[in-house]
């Protein structure tokens, strides 16, 4: 087996970790995370792939700042809780996604040889803000992961790369069920905070 194709399978596998633990809102994904990431950053590098370079660049920092604010307590023993988008904030980040997608689309089209140059920005531009709102811990963070993967799938599948395409398929099953598990639990949280608000 190459170092290339170790890394590779490293990557992979620790990313996976990643999605799974942060399901189950464990402060070690951000870890794995940052290993994923960061390995893959050094093949992109070496297989002159810059556009996922500097994605993944941006990505490490991401972790970084999702590991940072995991860590921080609402309490002096309960981990920061699982937030909720207001439908307002929802719609300016999905008109973020649109823009950017947009915007990078543009770029691609007009200055490289991309192939399907807004989809490729679409995946790009909705995990930057999946990624944002995990790191923050917004739980619409899934639905965007959701629709990440169920275009990047498809696109994956008309590039060959049928690899990545299962691989995937693999996180958009744990990105379902996280947003199950993390829609549970505010939804339990919220009912036990409206139990125990004193009546005015």
């Amino acid at each position: 087996m190459s170092l290339f194709t170790f890394l590779e399978i490293t990557a992979t596998i620790s990313g996976i970790i990643c999605v799974f633990l942060q399901t189950r809102e464990r402060i070690e994904a951000w870890a794995f995370g940052i290993l994923s990431v960061g390995i893959s950053a050094w093949i992109f590098y070496h297989s002159r792939l810059y556009s996922d370079l500097v994605l993944h660049i941006i990505y490490i920092f991401l972790n970084i700042f999702g590991w940072y604010n995991w860590s921080r307590k609402s309490t002096d023993t309960a981990p920061s809780p699982i937030l909720q988008l207001s439908k307002k904030d929802f719609l300016a980040y999905a008109g973020l996604i649109l823009g950017m997608t947009a915007v990078i689309g543009w770029l691609m089209e007009k200055y490289t040889d991309a192939d399907l140059s807004y989809f490729d920005a679409f995946t790009t531009s909705g995990s930057l803000v999946a990624q944002f709102l995990l790191a923050k811990k917004f739980l619409e963070n899934w639905l965007v992961w959701i629709v990440v993967d169920l275009v990047a799938i498809p696109v994956y599948l008309y590039k060959g790369l049928y690899y990545f395409s299962f691989l995937f398929f693999v996180y958009l099953i744990i990105c379902i069920y996280g947003y199950l598990s993390w829609r549970r639990e505010l939804k339990v949280r919220l009912t036990i905070q409206a139990t125990v608000k004193p009546n005015i």
